[in-house]
C-alpha cells in the first residue's frame, strides 16, 4: 500500500490478504509507513509490517523472494517513497490493483479502472471474478466496506454509482456492521485532534477570493503544539472546499521529510494535473496529493505563484 495509507489502501490490502490466505497462500502485508490509530481495528492490522519502523531488512527479503507482489491503491511507485525502487528492482511478478489516473507501467498484470470508486471495490470485483464471493466473511467485508465508505466521502462523491451501492449491499450481506465501522473511523477523535482542527480553522485558514482558492498551512511547530499523530489532519482540506465560492482547496503539512500536500477541487478543475505538474503528485481529478522538498513558506509561495495560470479554470460557472 502507499505511504501514509488511508482506509482504502489498508482495507483493500487486508481484505485481499485475508482472501488469499483462505486460498492457502502465504501472504505478508507491507506498509511503507505508519497509519492512523482509527484504522487499527481492522482485522489483520496486527500483522502489518511497517517498512520504516526497523523492518527494512525483512521487507527487502520478502519483496525479493515473493512470487507475486500486489500493489494496491497507488498508480506510481514514487507513492511508496524509498520502498518503490526496492519493488521496481525485485524479480517478482507484480500486480497493480488501483483506481487512480495515469498508472505507471511497471506491473505485469493490472486490474485498473478510474470508474471504480475505491480500490476496495476492485478487490470485491476480483474475488467475484474468481468465483469466490462465498469466501468474503465479516472481517473481510468490513475492511473492504471501510475503504469504499471513506473514498466516496460517505457516499457523497460523484464516484458513488449504482454499482457502488450494489457492492456495498453485498458486503453488508456478508456481515459488515456499517454503523460500527463509521463510529470507529469518524467518531474516535482524540482531544488533541479536535483542538488542532479548531486551531487550523481559526488561525491557519487562508482564502484567496480572486482565484476561488482556500488552503491551510500547518507548521511543524503547530503539529508539536497539539501532539500531532498520523491521521490528525485527515479531512481538514474538505473544510476549505466547503466554503461557498471555493473551487480548489489545499492543506500543507510540514513534516520531517518535507511538506505533504492534499488537494481537492470541484467540477472540471483537475487537481491531479495541478499536483503532477507542480508538486510531484497526482491522484484523482478532484482529489490528489503532492509533496515539496523546500520549506513550508517556499512551498506556499510556489503554490500561490502558479494560481494566476489557472484563473479561467478556477472561475465558478
Amino acid at each position: 500500500m502507499h505511504t501514509k495509507p488511508d482506509a482504502d489502501a489498508l482495507g483493500s490490502s487486508l481484505g485481499l490478504a485475508a482472501y488469499l490466505k483462505k486460498r492457502n497462500h502465504r501472504v505478508d502485508v507491507i506498509s511503507p509507513s505508519d497509519y492512523p490509530d482509527f484504522l487499527k481495528w481492522m482485522k489483520g492490522n496486527e500483522g502489518v509490517i511497517i517498512y520504516n519502523s526497523g523492518n527494512e531488512i525483512q521487507t527487502r527479503r520478502l519483496i525479493h523472494e515473493a512470487e507475486l507482489i500486489f500493489c494496491l491503491d497507488f498508480s506510481s511507485l514514487n507513492r511508496l517513497d524509498g520502498l518503490g525502487e526496492i519493488i521496481r528492482a525485485s524479480p517478482s511478478r507484480k500486480v497493480l490493483i488501483d483506481h487512480h489516473l495515469d498508472p505507471e507501467d511497471f506491473a505485469d498484470f493490472k486490474l485498473w479502472s478510474t470508474e471504480a470508486a475505491a480500490t476496495a471495490e476492485l478487490i470485491v470485483d476480483l474475488i467475484t471474478l474468481m468465483g469466490d464471493i462465498s469466501l468474503i466473511d465479516k472481517d473481510i467485508a468490513e475492511n473492504l466496506y471501510a475503504g469504499i465508505m471513506t473514498d466516496t466521502g460517505q457516499f457523497r462523491h460523484s464516484s458513488t454509482t449504482a454499482k457502488v451501492h450494489e457492492t456495498v449491499a453485498r458486503l453488508i450481506h456478508c456481515g459488515a456492521d456499517v454503523n460500527q465501522i463509521a463510529q470507529r473511523i469518524y467518531d474516535s477523535n482524540t482531544l488533541n485532534r479536535l483542538k488542532l482542527m479548531g486551531f487550523a480553522l481559526s488561525e491557519r485558514l487562508k482564502v484567496i477570493p480572486e482565484y476561488n482558492v482556500a488552503f491551510f498551512a500547518l507548521s511543524s511547530t503547530d503539529l508539536k503544539r497539539y501532539n500531532y499523530q498520523t491521521g490528525d489532519s485527515e479531512g481538514l482540506v474538505n473544510y476549505g472546499l466547503s466554503i461557498k465560492g471555493i473551487k480548489m482547496a489545499a492543506t500543507f503539512i510540514e513534516r520531517e521529510d518535507g511538506v505533504r500536500i492534499s488537494f481537492r477541487s470541484l467540477g472540471d478543475f483537475s487537481v491531479n494535473e495541478f499536483a503532477r505538474r507542480h508538486f510531484s503528485g497526482g491522484g484523482h481529478k478532484n482529489a490528489a496529493g503532492g509533496k515539496s522538498a523546500v520549506s513550508l513558506e517556499e512551498t506556499i509561495k510556489k503554490f500561490e505563484s502558479h494560481l494566476e495560470e489557472y484563473t479561467n479554470q478556477l472561475k465558478i460557472t
